[in-house]
């Protein structure tokens, strides 16, 4: 009986931790390189993953963002301009500190080669209101 009560309760728990890290953010990022260049700031290169109808999450980055999708359609919404349709073949550039949001389109996660030049000692990304 204890067993069956402490299987069960374990279940319940890793339910519960993987739906709030779901909530907390719709982006993987997977690291593949840090260069402490330009002097202050580190390049750093990752892939970014959003699922088949999911956002990364409004946010910005402490310097400039560009990148290449590699995967997948998407569209880009920076605060203040117009949403860009992104398909696989495309590149974007985003300027430094911008709000935006990458949401995928059709039924395909959306793939990301992108370039962060940001402020060293910085976090590479922050969430946004």
């Amino acid at each position: 009986m204890f067993r069956k009560l402490l299987f069960g309760l374990t279940v319940f728990a890793f339910a519960g931790v993987g739906a709030a890290f779901a909530q907390q953010s719709g982006i993987k990022r997977t690291p593949l390189q840090k260069v402490d260049f330009p002097a202050g700031y580190n390049t750093v290169t990752a892939i970014a993953e959003v699922p088949a109808g999911g956002a990364s999450g409004r946010h910005s980055h402490p310097g400039v963002e560009t990148g290449y999708v590699l995967d997948g359609e998407l569209e880009l919404v920076i605060d203040g301009k117009p949403p860009l349709k992104l398909k696989a073949g495309d590149s974007y550039q985003i300027p430094e500190g911008a709000v935006h949001d990458a949401k995928t389109s059709g039924d395909k996660p959306m793939k990301v080669l992108g370039v962060y030049i940001v402020k060293a000692g910085e976090p590479l990304a922050k969430p946004a209101p």
